[in-house]
């Protein structure tokens, strides 16, 4: 870094502060300081002292400094303030905890490091370092452990035991495998055990639970902070004195703020004392007082723009810095090579500092042409000669100058106005999610695909002739029972429907009503995959517009997205690319939740569209969401020469007149609007692209006029309804889609709480929230008197505007207070549900959700996303009713939502409501009671088929396949006792299909479970011998004393030329009858499973079709 280095060593005031700062007590104040510059100063002074801890007055402006300082130095930490307020929570969701163990152990483990924080984190009280470094538990890969006190020992540090583990914070012990999820790390880890001593220690991937790598040695931190009561030591106190230095930002503000920390406390234990609450905590909090007189001890050093006025502070001498801001060119390049010039004439060292490398080169180039002496370097030792411009990838939020030494550090956003997101990148996994088989529950309505609809009685373990096995009891209507081998698990799904409300009608064993039922549902499926395969082909046939290659702008447009695009975003991006570039038309669908990024989709194809000089018309189903989407699309496009218009009732009549017209000549490039777009009056020049955003929400005439508009243009439909994985698949190849899973990165997770209702918290969270200018959310689903629900806390909060908002507005109100929050004019909106959907308000961090036990899972999830998206720490609170015992499910319900703080787990959670609703917008209505009839996961499968015959590929004809031989095959519950757990490696054994897959899942099993025994490598074996028996048309396989017989599918599309010569390779070990159903009777002494196998692979290579 010696290229920002140097300059500040020429700075007579910073060698004077570096001499006095060796052997300083007390507060050495510069004044003179700006924004970025302060952290350029900071790191210039950091050779005082290896550790370096800066004080800000809150999160914001700490995490401002964090991000200026990282540029400099990676070595930094940002350490959260604990939450003094919310202490009576019954549960805190652990993201806090999470963020400040792992700068404690970068205290504990590092040899010189930076920490910034609020100064409210300095004023709990903690434990000390050696209390912590005494609870740490330390295991290499030739350790000895207790099992038992282990488990004790995590339970006491705050870990969860749980079946398996998927969160920070827990841990699960199965068998001789330990998984922990420590708080500090990424990924959780995995100990596997021999007898008492360590086997291995591995990471693995909580998504998959697969191994990731090798660890020879870990270390367990605490997953709770024990208050320090009796020794009082605040963060403070973690920075040895010698060794360190502290710096203050603008001291004022931290008094200030010190003082209001202590104040809220204060009120809040005084009002809560005055309702007569108890045990509140005693001393939790350091008083600001005794801060600062521990800080006048230390060596200090207080940064400031103008001279503070002394507030307590012991200051032993004053320096000022010069330093000066930089101009904003608002993106006028010509300003700033006027200002270049300016400075290479009087020999300033400039430094430009660009959000991405590709942006970096160019700007450099741009400049030489201006014969201005720029490069680009990554090399941040060089020194910059006087009159260079030296570009580098870097971050800062503000330039900067020191005229004295000449010196000069520029940003993109001095330049370009607003500023870039860092990118980040994020690890892939390889591996498979875990199909969810884990939520099948005794008495859940699963679907036999021969026998219909009965219910789940568990798991029963039968032994016929000393042969043990796991078989899965079902009752149908009558009390009949059905039970089938766990190894057959294939045909049985978990039934679900659209309405949760009506149960489904049991079917009856042995009658033929089931089989009535799925054909006419397979006829209606034949018909929908007949027309969608149809349509598909015509649209292939007609040939539309091509697009040209991307183009120079178009990168640079790219450029500047400010954030990072996933893997998903990217791969959609493509997709609609090449659809463009392509003789085809497009007709893609993107889904993904609100927030997942879908409008910058949009925006890359749109802009793709207007450098062809064709027009694109934008279609939203909401006057908000247009306008939100209209000033999405102005901030992207402002840097280039694309026109964009809005044709909603928030334009006036002469706006839209205007806006109209010069439609129809072409000078608009993008229009955007409600259906107003559909309108006869509106004419385009060329319009070349068409997107629609939730469709599903316009009503049939406007569908009727897109549909016309559609006729030869491309089309993108957006819509945040999920599309069920297993329904993407069965369309693929009749339907492009791109699915967005993946949630975007720089959200914040959500710090959660779930407590009794209690009008102190609702006060004291609404305050927290106005005082960082936010905005808040309080959900209340009941529309009969949400108004005095909203009188009450505009009681409450009384410097606070409150307004509410509920469906049976009439659209017109329902869109003005919208509106009216959307800019900011409403601070707290008191709201039903109706908020689950759509808008995306980076300002409202903070939620309050009234009788929360209410909700069901993807609700919760579903509201919980509307906070959160910005990069603030967000809060939820999940509140019940004051004294009311929660029934046992909403209990649970309320403890996932809060272990679920990490984002895109909606679709881990109960997302099964919304892909039925998906679904209906996919396929039409009329198949919703089709649906309904089969359950969801049967109907998909029937579809699926269904669509690769109108498609003419060959498909197996519908038979089953039974295996019964006199071996034990099952999972022992000593290897894996959670039946959830079971119940999924069950259901995937069962679907077993190739030599790969069983390789898969015996290195699954092994690696999660540890070594199977025999009972399980034959169920593994059993698996397998099926899928290659189905595929030569066997229908069953069943040990008769010596012998096994073979049967054969009556209709088995075997050549028959094969027989003779299958029956000359065994000889007498084999015959064979030719009945209505085939038979073979095979007579095998030992290795039976594998014989088998070898002989139902020789049936595969008769099958016709099969293509060996």
């Amino acid at each position: 870094m010696k290229a920002f280095l140097t300059p500040l060593q020429g700075l007579a005031e910073f060698e004077q502060i570096c001499e006095k700062g060796k052997k300083n007590k007390g507060v050495l104040q510069v004044s003179g300081c700006l924004e970025s510059q302060k952290a350029h100063l900071i790191y210039g002074l950091c050779q005082l002292a290896p550790f370096r801890l800066i004080l800000a007055e809150d999160e914001r402006r700490a995490r401002e400094i964090y991000e200026d300082y990282r540029f400099y130095d990676k070595k930094i930490y940002l350490y959260p303030a604990r939450d003094l307020l919310f202490f009576q929570a019954d549960i805190h969701g652990n993201l806090l905890i999470r963020q400040r163990m792992q700068v404690v152990r970068a205290l504990m483990e590092e040899k010189e490091l930076a920490v910034v924080t609020s100064i409210d984190g300095c004023m709990d009280f903690l434990e000390s370092l050696e209390q912590i470094r005494e609870q740490l538990l330390h295991f290499t890969s030739d350790s000895t452990v207790n099992i038992d006190a282990l488990k004790a020992r995590l339970v006491w540090l705050g870990y969860e035991r749980v079946g398996q583990v998927e969160m920070p914070g827990q841990f699960s012990i199965r068998g001789g495998i330990v998984d922990i999820y420590c708080l500090t790390e990424e990924n959780p880890w995995r100990i596997e055990l021999w007898g008492d001593e360590i086997d291995s220690i591995r990471s693995f991937d909580a998504e998959s639970q697969r191994s990731l790598e090798n660890l020879e040695e870990i270390t367990i931190y605490p997953a709770v902070e024990h208050p320090g009561e009796k020794a009082q030591l605040s963060f403070l106190d973690y920075f040895p004195a010698q060794k360190s230095v502290v710096f203050l930002d603008e001291p004022n503000r931290l008094v200030e703020k010190g003082q209001a920390v202590e104040e809220e406390y204060n009120q809040s234990r005084l009002h809560r004392a005055e309702k007569g609450e108890k045990n509140l905590p005693e001393n939790w909090l350091c008083s600001f007082e005794k801060v600062q007189k521990e800080l006048n001890k230390r060596n200090c050093i207080a940064l400031c723009a103008l001279e503070p006025r002394q507030a307590g502070w012991k200051i032993n001498e004053k320096f000022y810095i010069e330093a000066k801001s930089v101009n904003s060119y608002n993106s006028s390049f010509e300003l700033l090579t006027k200002d270049l010039e300016q400075y290479k004439r009087q020999g300033y060292r400039v430094a430009l500092l660009s959000g991405s490398r590709t942006r970096a080169e160019r700007l450099a180039k741009d400049l030489q042409e201006q014969q201005l002496s720029a490069f680009y370097s990554q090399d941040y030792d060089r020194q910059i000669q006087p009159g260079e411009i030296m570009v580098v990838y870097g971050h800062a939020k503000k330039g900067f100058e020191y005229p004295l030494t000449k010196f000069v550090v520029m940003t993109e956003s001095d330049i370009f106005g607003h500023e870039q997101k860092k990118r980040k990148k994020k690890k892939n996994y390889n591996g498979k999610r875990i199909q969810d088989f884990a939520e099948l529950s005794i008495g859940d309505f699963v679907v036999h695909e021969r026998h219909g609809l009965g219910i789940y009685r568990g798991i029963e373990k039968v032994e016929v002739d000393r042969v043990v096995r796991d078989y899965i009891k079902i009752e149908y209507q009558g009390g009949s029972n059905l039970y089938i081998l766990a190894t057959q698990l294939d045909s049985l799904q978990k039934y679900s429907g659209g309405d949760a409300s009506n149960t489904p009608k049991l079917n009856k064993l042995g009658t033929s009503e089931w089989n009535k039922t799925k054909s006419k549902v397979r006829g209606a499926v034949k018909n929908i995959a007949k027309e969608l395969v149809e349509l598909y082909a015509a649209r292939q046939e007609k040939e539309g517009y091509v697009c040209g290659p991307d183009t120079v702008w178009q990168r640079e447009f790219e450029e500047m997205f400010p954030y990072e695009e996933t893997e998903d975003q990217l791969a959609a991006i493509e997709d609609a690319k090449r659809d463009m570039e392509s003789t085809r038309i497009m007709d893609r669908l993107i889904c993904g939740d609100v927030g997942y990024g879908k409008t910058e989709v949009a925006l890359r194809a749109a802009f793709k569209e207007v450098q062809e000089s064709r027009q694109v018309a934008y279609l939203a189903p909401t006057t908000i969401l247009a306008q939100q989407i209209y000033n999405t699309f102005v901030q992207r496009m402002k840097e280039f020469p694309v026109r964009v218009e809005l044709l909603c009732r928030f334009r006036t009549p002469a706006q839209q007149k205007k806006a109209i017209e010069d439609l129809k000549k072409g000078q608009v490039d993008v229009v955007i609007g409600t259906h107003r777009i559909l309108s006869k009056d509106v004419k385009f020049k060329n319009l070349g692209l068409l997107i629609v955003d939730e469709e599903q929400r316009f009503g049939v005439t406007h569908k009727e006029k897109i549909k016309q508009l559609k006729k030869d243009v491309d089309v993108l439909t957006l819509t945040a309804t999920p599309i069920p994985r297993t329904l993407h698949m069965s369309l693929i190849g009749i339907r492009d889609m791109s699915v967005l899973e993946e949630p975007p990165m720089d959200r914040m997770p959500i710090q959660t709480y779930v407590m009794e209702y209690d009008e102190e918290t609702v006060r004291e969270a609404i305050n927290r929230e106005l005082r960082r200018g936010g905005q808040v959310y309080y959900v209340y689903n009941r529309v009969t008197d949400i108004a005095d629900v909203a009188l009450r806390i505009a009681k409450l909060v009384p410097e606070a505007r409150v307004d509410f908002a509920h469906g049976q507005m009439s659209e017109r109100e329902l869109e003005n207070v919208m509106y009216g929050f959307v800019n900011g004019d409403i601070d707290v909106l008191v709201s039903t549900t109706i908020i689950e959907t759509g808008l995306d308000i980076s300002n409202v961090n903070t939620m309050i959700i009234h009788d929360s036990d209410r909700y069901g899972l993807s609700q919760l999830y579903q509201l919980r996303g509307r906070i959160g998206r910005s990069n603030r720490t967000a809060y939820a609170f999940l509140m019940y009713r004051k004294n009311m015992m929660l029934k046992e499910t909403a209990e649970k319900r309320l403890a996932a939502i809060r272990e679920y703080t990490d984002l895109g787990s909606g679709f881990k959670i109960a997302m099964r409501d919304l892909e039925l609703r998906g679904a209906g917008n996919l396929l039409g209505a009329q198949q919703h009671g089709h649906m309904n009839a089969v359950g969801y996961d049967l109907y998909c499968k029937m579809l699926s088929e269904a669509v690769k015959e109108a498609k003419g590929i060959h498909t197996m004809e519908d038979f089953d396949t039974s295996i019964d031989l006199n071996v034990d095959a099952y999972i022992p519950d000593t290897y894996i006792g959670n039946e959830f757990q079971k119940l999924d490696i069950y259901k995937r054994i069962a679907g077993i299909e190739n030599q790969q897959d069983y390789d898969d899942m015996l290195e699954e099993l092994l690696d999660r479970f540890g070594e199977p025994g025999k009972a399980v490598l034959n169920l593994l074996a059993v698996a397998r011998l099926k899928s290659i028996a189905h595929r030569g048309y066997v229908t069953e396989i069943k040990q008769l004393g010596k012998e096994v017989r073979i049967t054969l599918y009556e209709r088995a599309k075997l050549n028959p030329a094969g027989i003779p010569l299958l029956m000359q390779k065994y000889g007498r070990s084999l015959q064979f009858k030719n009945d209505r159903e085939p038979k073979f009777i095979l007579n095998l002494r030992d290795h039976l499973i594998q014989a088998l196998t070898e002989f139902a692979g020789e049936l595969e290579k008769m099958a016709e079709g099969s293509e060996m």
